[in-house]
């Protein structure tokens, strides 16, 4: 299974006299070539993680998520038949984005001091009658 990732790094923004004044960080591109053909995000929602804990782990049967986190920074834990692969993304590591696809257990992580601000783009959409969340076993997980 490969598993894709794309780092998005900072952009810095200026004024009309060109001093800096923030920076953006582009995400998503219909023409950057990330999503595969029909893979595309149908929805974009927030999940915030609290400090020192997690979301997951846990699998989908029905839907794909990419996600990046855009404050704090967090690590996702994929379980893949080539054993766990580790993910970080955030403020510290180029907003990197990470697609979970369907049926691969994940967990994510916050690896920050405060809370944790990470966009899911999946597809199909999320909705809250979906039923689409199912436990996964990460005890063998370091």
């Amino acid at each position: 299974m490969s598993i894709r990732t794309q780092k998005h790094p900072k952009i810095v923004t200026k004024h009309k006299d060109g001093a800096a004044n923030g920076y953006l960080v582009p995400l998503y591109n219909v023409h950057d070539g990330f999503f595969a053909a029909g893979t595309d995000p149908k929805q974009v929602y927030l999940t915030v993680i609290s400090p020192g804990e997690t979301k997951g782990p846990h699998l989908h049967q029905i839907r794909t998520g990419f996600f990046t986190c855009i404050k704090g920074d967090i690590k996702i834990v994929l379980k893949t038949a080539e054993g766990y692969k580790e993910f970080y993304s955030g403020e510290n590591h180029d907003y990197l984005s990470v697609e979970v696809p369907t049926g691969t257990p994940a967990l994510m992580v916050n690896s920050g001091e405060g809370e944790a601000f990470v966009l899911n783009m999946p597809n199909p959409a999320w909705t809250p009658g979906m039923n689409d969340e199912y436990s996964a076993d990460f005890s063998d997980y370091k």
